[in-house]
């Protein structure tokens, strides 16, 4: 069989398009089920300090709504200046070593960090074991991955779960800042990974749950952006750039979207 053969038959059974040569999996909600220990220490940080500043009158953190739209997926101290000003609330940036009960951008990052910490310590870390057994699918056909997450804690966390050996590429918080990478909704992260896996934009798919996720796999012109859908938000994932979105990666390569059916939405998305 001719290699061009041998790779529309391999994408295809992996619900892919033809072009992709490497998989870049967000870590929160695709591979881990961390995004509501996320979305809980979220909450705990916004809810004191809005508790503290307004008084039994505050306005309480939406850990659905504000979660999706202003932190979810971005890196730690942009998720606090975004949820922040849609407040109409200004802080101090303050400096990265700031103690978590800083009144500062990095205080209330560090705060939730903390919190995200003793939630995973204290209840542990899971997989999804859908997206475990697609990524190694994915690398058995040949297909280099990468794990691109705006969490400082992601090597921890994979090796929590065993999977560290799943992924050729980590760009996470840690890497991002040595870089100097702007995170998502900028596209920076994903196209170091891509840089870092041999291979262009336009050969690779992202997967994501997050909104500003989609933002980052539209922006960068990649193959496919693959919505992960947890909660509930499948129109929204849409509307920020998926080309599908599915519930477990196991929807994959079933045979419902045909190749050409997954390039006329690629090249039709703005």
């Amino acid at each position: 069989m001719a290699l061009r053969e041998t790779l529309f038959s391999m994408t295809t059974q992996l619900g892919l398009p033809e072009s992709v040569h490497a998989c870049l999996f967000d870590l929160d909600g695709v591979v881990t089920k961390t995004a509501t220990v996320h979305a809980a220490a979220w909450k705990e940080t916004f809810d004191a300090f809005l508790r503290e500043r307004d008084g039994e009158n505050f306005r309480p953190f939406d850990s659905v709504a504000d979660y999706d739209e202003y932190v979810d997926g971005r890196p730690r101290a942009d998720g606090v200046r975004t949820f922040l000003a849609a407040r109409g609330i200004e802080l101090p940036e303050g400096e990265p070593g700031d103690p978590a009960d800083a009144a500062t951008v990095q205080g209330l990052g560090n705060r939730k960090n903390e919190l995200v910490l003793r939630k995973i310590h204290d209840g542990g870390v899971e997989a999804y074991g859908g997206t475990l057994r697609y990524i190694e699918t994915v690398r058995t056909h040949g297909l280099r991955t990468a794990i691109v997450s705006s969490s400082a804690n992601t090597q921890q966390v994979l090796r929590s779960i065993d999977a560290e050996h799943l992924f050729d590429v980590r760009v996470d918080g840690v890497v991002a800042t040595e870089r100097g990478l702007p995170g998502k909704p900028h596209p920076d992260t994903f196209l170091a990974a891509a840089r870092d896996l041999g291979v262009e934009p336009g050969e690779a798919v992202v997967f994501e749950d997050a909104l500003a996720g989609m933002d980052a796999g539209r922006s960068g012109h990649f193959a496919y952006v693959v919505g992960v859908d947890r909660v509930g938000q499948a129109d929204a994932l849409y509307a920020h750039g998926a080309d599908i979105v599915v519930k477990d990666l196991t929807e994959l390569g079933t045979g419902r979207d045909h190749p050409e059916v997954v390039h006329r939405r690629t090249v039709g998305r703005s």
